[in-house]
């Protein structure tokens, strides 16, 4: 066996741990032998949620931690107060190179607060966008960035679409992915101050394949591998993406049981209907990456149930193995 992938992962965090977190930690180490995962929080309620899985105990470490940040506690605050949490006590494994990794469905505040304190930046990086896969008609892209820049600048966006170039190319084996910048409209003169401005930015970076503005509407029609955004209308466009996706799913299912003839076509059609809304369930795409630390951070829902876990925990494998923070460096601090 080879050097481990190692994960921290943050038991007490989301609105269903450490249940849900532990489970999906047990089930990444059952399906890969690449990863070890360090499991900190409680010691006792960890130990009592592992007691009814068979796992292999040489991939699971257990970590005290003797505190909790809640979701609505002030992010700085409770970085620099609770220092025995479980979610900081999981960052400093990275930032201490003990693991290659952090995962954590809690506060997406501390998260990102912690991510840029206690991790750290990559030298050049200006600001770490939060980078989420969702699904399209052509399988998927990469929402960069989704809630950890609500302010950002032309310049903050040039570099989301490097990182996101290179994360898409290397992790999703998308060559020259297409970048495109979220506007109201498909002409170079739309836009806000900031769309304006960035727009001829990214035109001239020789680093990315630009193919301009994309609405809002053509995101899922796959118009574009890499979406920019700053995170306020990302954050937008991720949350309405969930809750339309959400809702069609189960408008579907109700209608396919309102009567016996509709039953009955439920029956025929239903394997390749699963298959077809499986794409559109986005806890198979794990966690959101934030792009450009000195170790790899992963922010689940807060809703996270195994599944996520368990992917969240898995997709750093490749992330390390791909070298993908290597080559943020390469790209970023020589050219920026």
């Amino acid at each position: 066996m080879g050097e481990y992938v190692k994960v921290a992962v943050d038991a007490m965090g989301g609105d269903n741990a450490p249940a849900e977190i532990v489970k999906g930690a047990v089930e990444a180490i059952q399906e890969n032998s690449k990863v070890k995962v360090y499991l900190v929080g409680n010691e006792d309620a960890m130990k009592k949620e592992l007691a009814g899985y068979q796992y292999p105990e040489e991939q699971l470490m257990l970590v005290p931690a003797s505190e909790v940040i809640e979701t609505a506690e002030p992010p700085v605050m409770a970085i620099r107060k609770k220092k025995d949490s479980s979610l900081v006590k999981a960052l400093y494994l990275v930032k201490d190179g003990t693991c290659d990794a952090y995962v954590s469905a809690g506060s997406s505040g501390a998260t990102l607060v912690g991510g840029q304190v206690i991790v750290g930046r990559i030298k050049g990086v200006e600001r770490p966008p939060l980078a989420p896969l969702i699904p399209t008609e052509n399988g998927c892209a990469l929402l960069v960035d989704c809630g950890a820049n609500v302010d950002a600048r032309p310049s903050h966006l040039v570099q989301f679409a490097k990182m996101g170039s290179i994360y898409m190319e290397n992790i999703m084996g998308v060559r020259n992915p297409r970048v495109a910048i979220v506007n109201i409209g498909a002409e170079e003169e739309k836009g806000n101050a900031l769309v304006k401005e960035t727009f001829p930015l990214l035109k001239n970076c020789p680093d990315i394949h630009f193919i301009g503005s994309i609405e809002a509407r053509d995101i899922p029609a796959g118009m574009a591998d890499v979406i920019v955004c700053e995170a306020f209308v990302g954050n937008v466009i991720l949350k309405l993406y969930e809750g339309v996706g959400g809702t069609l799913i189960k408008k579907v299912r109700n209608g396919m049981m309102s009567s016996l003839r509709s039953k009955i076509g439920a029956f025929l059609v239903k394997p390749a209907l699963k298959e077809t809304l499986k794409d559109f369930e986005l806890e198979q795409y794990g966690g959101a990456p934030m792009l450009g630390l000195n170790g790899l951070v992963v922010k689940t829902h807060g809703s996270s149930k195994s599944v996520e876990i368990k992917n969240s925990i898995l997709q750093c494998i490749l992330f390390k193995e791909q070298k993908i923070n290597e080559k943020i460096k390469e790209k970023i601090s020589i050219q920026d």
